[in-house]
């Protein structure tokens, strides 16, 4: 049955309580009005043409998705340019942008420090790069819902290009392009705590006028991604500018996510829009009409057409999807009472059936018996990054090749299961038990 698009609300009301209108128009197309009885009226088209089956049951209803994170985190906006896409409704919850987070460590024991986190049911993703996998596998195409992997098709074959987009992510703009426009932060940013959060993050101390001297250096590492990617967008021979995405997709994919909410946040946060937020306060953001020129010096119409062209589109496009995102604060209990009532991922309670599916399907890494990792071992997982200094310790419930799921040693309010990719991530046997 194809799945439909049911908003899903933090809150204890049960589906009993709900009170759902059908409307068939004159073209076949089923709109469900549904009144609750504590908020305002919310549409949602929740079947397909002619086809009244496809609207949600109550029984069918997503499982709760909470997602923390916060306003200038570029990497909190990537997931959620990924929920849009694929029509998940989402509890939004707003975390401080440095340490401490003392709601995410009092309710699931997490010592992680890097944003965002998001949970399915009571399964909490960390990173991005997994965070967005679980939500295509948890949330896929063939029950309705949209996906950051729209089919394509070269000639008469289909092309799976979903390993290229994901190299592309985690490997070029996750990285190298992320670390040319982290440096374009004003100086300003650098010098309130959000600069000693942040060395603490690196280990080591940040120089901010240091900082400040190698931002023209940035902008031309900016200008270099770019001009590696112009072509793209452009067709070839001609060299005019050519519509379409960055891979040869009908919609927009992972890649045009990847490439786009970096591009967003280095045009914003240069010119001191979002530094209020990032800094905690710190530092304010500049009015509309008094904002640096500083992204926007390499990233413009004039120097990469095809880019800005496509720029515009995305944006288009993505405003013309309807929004599935609802907020509630940190101290708000409604949202703890509901994932209290959560179950796990999965058809029982393994922790196994809860790993994204990888080629080799559950098998572990080839060395991981060696290593001393298996199923009940103690250990850390941390960034091979930033951020090796919080690492999270606990027991191993399942391990993949791609992915491993670990019960923390230290305990919150909520019994959850932690879920770290194995990219950009090391895992080490330690002494101790739980």
């Amino acid at each position: 049955m194809r799945r439909g698009h049911s908003h899903h609300l933090p809150t204890s009301q049960s589906a009993s309580e709900l009170f759902k209108v059908v409307i068939s128009t004159s073209a076949g197309l089923y709109l469900t009005y549904t009144f609750f009885p504590f908020s305002d009226l919310y549409l949602r088209f929740q079947g397909s043409l002619g086809d009244p089956a496809g609207i949600m049951t109550a029984s069918q209803e997503q499982p709760l998705v909470l997602l923390f994170g916060y306003e200038s985190s570029p990497f909190t906006n990537k997931v959620k340019l990924a929920l849009r896409m694929k029509g998940v409704t989402y509890t939004y919850i707003p975390v401080p942008s440095m340490m401490p987070r003392p709601t995410l460590l009092n309710t699931f024991g997490l010592t992680y420090r890097k944003i965002p986190v998001l949970t399915i049911g009571r399964d909490l993703y960390c990173d991005t790069s997994l965070i967005i996998e679980a939500l295509e596998h948890w949330f896929p195409e063939s029950q309705g819902w949209g996906s950051v992997y729209p089919k394509c098709k070269v000639g008469e074959e289909n092309w799976d290009y979903r390993g290229i987009a994901r190299g592309f992510a985690s490997f070029w703009t996750d990285r190298p392009f992320f670390r040319a426009t982290t440096g374009l932060i004003p100086p300003a940013v650098w010098r309130t705590t959000f600069g000693k959060d942040r060395a603490k993050l690196i280990g080591h101390p940040l120089d901010a006028d240091k900082l400040a001297r190698k931002v023209p250096e940035n902008l031309s590492n900016l200008d270099l991604h770019l001009s590696i990617l112009e072509p793209q967008f452009r067709a070839s021979g001609s060299g005019k500018v050519k519509t379409g995405w960055l891979l040869p997709t009908p919609k927009p994919s992972l890649a045009d996510v990847s490439l786009y909410y970096q591009l967003r946040w280095a045009l914003d946060i240069s010119s001191y829009k979002g530094v209020e937020n990032l800094s905690g306060g710190g530092t304010k953001d500049a009015a509309e009409g008094q904002r640096a020129e500083v992204a926007s010096r390499v990233f413009n119409a004039q120097r990469y057409p095809g880019l800005h062209a496509w720029f515009t589109a995305f944006e288009s496009y993505m405003s013309s999807l309807p929004s599935v995102e609802s907020s509630a604060k940190e101290t708000d209990s409604t949202w703890r009472n509901e994932l209290q009532r959560q179950s796990f991922m999965g058809s029982s309670a393994q922790a196994g059936e809860s790993l994204v599916p990888s080629c080799v399907g559950s098998m572990d890494s080839v060395t991981d018996a060696e290593r001393g990792l298996k199923m009940g071992s103690m250990v850390q997982v941390a960034p091979d990054d930033t951020g090796r200094g919080d690492p999270v310790f606990g027991k191993v419930l399942a391990l993949g090749v791609e992915e491993v799921v670990v019960e923390p040693e230290r305990k919150g309010s909520v019994e959850i299961r932690i879920h770290f990719p194995r990219v950009g991530f090391t895992v080490r046997t330690v002494a101790g038990k739980l």
